[in-house]
């Protein structure tokens, strides 16, 4: 069992956690900066994992909805808002880009939406997607610069405008660091 910002997290074998506790709180604190969060919105989180962002979101959102792709990481995001007894997040099992226009057909509308891909960074149905959703804020997390600054573009080219970056060094003294971008 892992702590985060006062949340606790149950990892399996299979799902991805972030090694360096200290500076992913860093980082998860500079995500709920740039979402901006009053308590009423909606936010989808994708590439959840195991609900690490999700559930430290929750806490400060009316709903929030996490998508990601290994099965896995979706009982331990389940296992981990039950832990951390949260109850306005909800799971979802698939790849983001196929669950998210499934979420635009019931009706569902997010004032957020939460990426943090792999470093492939996003789909790009996803990106289209998230430009048909039209959401308030966007926050992108990435470890990988190259991919974020093709998506950004992307998102910019569809009217978003990258407003905020904070670069958390999760691996000292190496070349890798995460970005996180307030996108409005």
């Amino acid at each position: 069992m892992d702590e985060i910002g006062g949340l606790r997290f149950a990892i399996s074998a299979r799902s991805f956690f972030q090694v360096n506790p200290t500076q992913t709180e860093r980082l998860y604190r500079a995500a709920l900066d740039y979402a901006t969060l009053t308590g009423d919105e909606t936010v989808f989180d994708a590439y959840c994992g195991i609900g690490t962002i999700t559930l430290f979101l929750a806490q400060h959102a009316r709903r929030v909805y996490g998508v990601e792709i290994v099965p896995e990481a979706i009982e331990d995001a389940r296992r981990n808002a039950s832990i951390n007894n949260i109850s306005n997040a909800e799971f979802a099992v698939g790849a983001a880009e196929d669950i998210l226009p499934r979420w635009q057909a019931a009706s569902l509308s997010p004032d957020v939406i939460v990426v943090d891909p792999p470093r492939k960074g996003c789909d790009p149905r996803l990106l289209d997607t998230m430009l048909q959703l039209r959401p308030k804020r966007i926050v992108y997390v990435s470890c990988n610069p190259s991919t974020l600054a093709r998506d950004l573009r992307v998102l910019e080219d569809g009217g978003y405008r990258t407003v905020e970056v904070q670069v958390v060094d999760m691996f000292p003294h190496t070349v890798h660091v995460e970005c996180v971008v307030g996108i409005y």
